[in-house]
């Protein structure tokens, strides 16, 4: 394999020193989750760490990425923009989560922070370069894109088939979910996280009314699915009792 020059970590806005890639807490489920110690020390080379603010941009569409990398902690959203202005919602981004596309130079969406958030960047070229002489690098990142577009292929499915009710009920137990993947309790019934998203934005995301996601939320909380203890704060009870709402089966529906 071809040694990589390391990156000057403290020479990008936001940048900050990155620690050792044995102590990162997406370590087995990022792009560098199939590497080996020398493919570790290869990424350890040109990668940095950067935080964003929550409502800071990341990357607007159309500009030239510098870097591509994986969310560590926090959410960010894709949005996309049409001529007359108008703005969708297309994705979110949660931890492990890789943002931007080798090969590709210019980012086809906006990525916006929601919460405060951190990401290990790599630089785009050499990490471009690194594919090429280390298979797993490609692999991995192969595996997650096919799993983003089954997951976007059950999203249509949300979007075109499932009532109000089972649309916000799967949006809670994707998140729920994905908590409960990032904090090492996938054998829990019960779990609680922060709502990234505000209703407004939920809304926006599942193509309802303000007015039908409030209402709908509300319903959940009336019959126990779900128990609100803080402003963003969501408890699930039973995990399995909201995918059930969600239309989804006991295996997990999609990720």
């Amino acid at each position: 394999m071809t040694q990589i020059n390391p990156a000057p970590l403290m020479k990008t806005p936001g940048a900050m020193p990155a620690p050792d890639c044995s102590s990162c807490p997406i370590r087995h489920r990022a792009v560098c989750a199939k590497c080996e110690t020398d493919e570790l020390h290869l990424l350890e080379g040109i990668k940095y760490y950067r935080s964003f603010e929550a409502g800071q941009t990341v990357i607007f569409s159309g500009d030239q990425m510098e870097f591509v990398g994986s969310v560590i902690s926090g959410v960010a959203t894709l949005t996309q923009t049409m001529e007359d202005g108008r703005r969708q919602m297309v994705g979110l981004l949660l931890p492990s989560d890789f943002v931007g596309r080798p090969g590709r130079a210019g980012s086809a969406y906006d990525v916006t922070a929601t919460t405060d958030m951190v990401m290990c960047c790599f630089r785009k070229k050499p990490f471009e370069d690194l594919m090429h002489t280390t298979p797993h690098v490609a692999q991995r990142l192969l595996e997650m894109t096919l799993d983003e577009l089954d997951a976007a292929r059950e999203w249509m499915l949300v979007l075109g088939r499932k009532t109000a009710r089972e649309k916000i009920a799967s949006l809670l137990s994707i998140v729920a979910r994905r908590s409960m993947v990032a904090g090492s309790q996938t054998a829990v019934e019960s779990v609680s996280f922060d709502m990234p998203l505000t209703r407004e934005a939920m809304a926006d995301y599942l193509g309802l009314t303000l007015e039908t996601v409030s209402r709908q939320v509300s319903a959940l909380k009336k019959d126990g699915v779900i128990e609100l203890p803080g402003k963003r704060r969501i408890a699930v009870p039973d995990i399995a009792r909201l995918m059930e709402e969600a239309g989804d089966d006991s295996d997990g529906g999609f990720l």
